[in-house]
Order: structure tokens, then sequence, then C-alpha cells
């Protein structure tokens, strides 16, 4: 557990010591804080036209402001998550660092853990910056706080399992470049393969559909703990890292 913990530090001292980290969060700040100014305006302009027209109907903020934003964040991440992976072991690669790493009285397993725990860290970090705007809710009405974890869960969970898969990828070259592009374009597989079901209602169409993992995500948006929900990102991690660690071995085995 210390070699993973050294190994996730030294690799968020990487993402802060450059400008990735806080260019990533500037950027999401931005596109986030856009997103809540837009739902928070279109919350108050429905209210303002219902007290003109003569109703009192009650408006939930967690259904008119919270999902609708956390809903376009977890969008934010397809972007953001292939920045975040594709230097991990391909910038490794690249400087020649890897044979020193491999040949390291470190396990693959504890390699592995430590990049993929930064990344998620970091990953996390930036989801936070979503959580300040959320706050301000508080100040001027009452949301339900509890859906609101549970959707910041889903969103870690679904971030995980990107990293993952992208943290393999990230072992296949030694080109950033190549290994952000590569795992974008599987995190955007990942994320239409539910768009089957509009032309395709067979059983073989239901199951590509369940390999989405934005439909995984629909139940954390609305607020919703579901156990095959869980189930299912934590089966991609530990594919994804399954992958990475047999990859690590073919490294090990060249070095």
């Amino acid at each position: 557990m210390g070699n993973i913990l050294v190994i996730c530090r030294k690799e968020l001292k990487g993402y802060f010591a450059s400008p990735i980290a806080y260019g990533l969060m500037v950027f999401f700040a931005l596109i986030a804080g856009y997103f809540f100014y837009a739902a928070t305006a279109i919350f108050v302009a429905r209210g303002m036209e219902s007290q003109m027209m003569g109703r009192s109907m009650p408006m939930d903020l967690n259904e008119w402001i919270v999902r609708p934003v956390l809903m376009n964040v977890s969008v934010i991440g397809l972007f953001l998550i292939p920045m975040i992976t594709m230097r991990l072991f391909a910038e490794e690669k690249r400087s020649g660092t890897i044979e020193l790493l491999t040949t390291s009285p470190v396990t693959d397993l504890e390699i592995i853990l430590g990049k993929w725990l930064a990344a998620v860290l970091m990953y996390g970090a930036i989801l936070g910056v979503s959580a300040i705007n959320l706050v301000w809710l508080f100040a001027y009405g009452k949301p339900d706080w509890k859906p609101m974890v549970i959707a910041y869960l889903g969103l870690l969970l679904q971030g995980g399992c990107l990293l993952a898969i992208g943290t393999f990828i990230s072992t296949c070259t030694k080109n950033q470049i190549v290994a952000g592009v590569a795992s974008f374009a599987i995190s955007l597989l990942l994320w239409v393969l539910d768009w089957v079901t509009a032309f395709e209602t067979s059983a073989t169409g239901k199951v590509i559909a369940y390999l989405s993992v934005l439909q995984h995500f629909e139940s954390f948006s609305k607020g919703v703990l579901d156990s095959k929900d869980v189930i299912f990102y934590v089966s991609v991690i530990f594919f994804g890292l399954f992958l990475t660690a047999r990859s690590m071995e073919s490294l090990r085995w060249r070095s």
C-alpha cells in the first residue's frame, strides 16, 4: 500500500507541477459555470412565467438545476479524461523512464493502482469545482443534498472506468497525442452505445446498449443508487486495469 501511495503522490505532483491540472480546472470551471448559469436562468424564467400565469406550482431544484448540470458535467468528462490519462505511461515510455520503473522493486499492480488512483483523484478534484456552483443553491433554496452525493458518486465511478481504459491505452504507445485521441474515441464509443436501441430492439441490441457508460449514469443522476450500475462500473474498472496489467507484463518482459 505504501508504494501505491508513493506513486500516486508522484503522479499528482506531476499534474500540478505543470499547467495540465490548472488548465483542466479552468476549462472545466468555465464550462460547468456556464451550464449552471443557463440551468438557473431557465429555472428562474419558468418560475416567473408560472407566477405571471397565476400558477404556484412548486419547482424542484434538483430536477431543474442539479440533474441537468451534472448530466452536462459528465459530458465534459469525455474531453478531460483523455487529457488526464494520456501521459500516465506514454510519457514514461517517451522519456525512457519506463525501463527504470519496470525494473524497480515495485510490482506491476502497485504501479498501475498508483497511477490510476492519481488520475481518479485528479478527476475528483476537477469535479469538485462544479460542486462550488451547486453550494450556492443552499443559500437561496432547499435542494436535497442526498441525490447530489449519489450523482457525484456516479460521476466518479463513471470517470474511474474510463480512466482505467485510458490508463491501458497509455501503455500501448509512447505518443501522448495518440494515447489521448484513442482514449477519447473509446470513451465516446462507450458513451453512445445505447443509441443502438433507437434502431435495434433485439437481444443483441440490448446487450450492446447495456455496455454504454451513459445508460448506467441515469439512475445516479436521479439520486438512485442501483447495485447493478455500481457493479457495471466496478467491472469495467477491473477489466481496464486487468488489460493494463497484461500490457505492463509485456513491457517488463521487453525491458
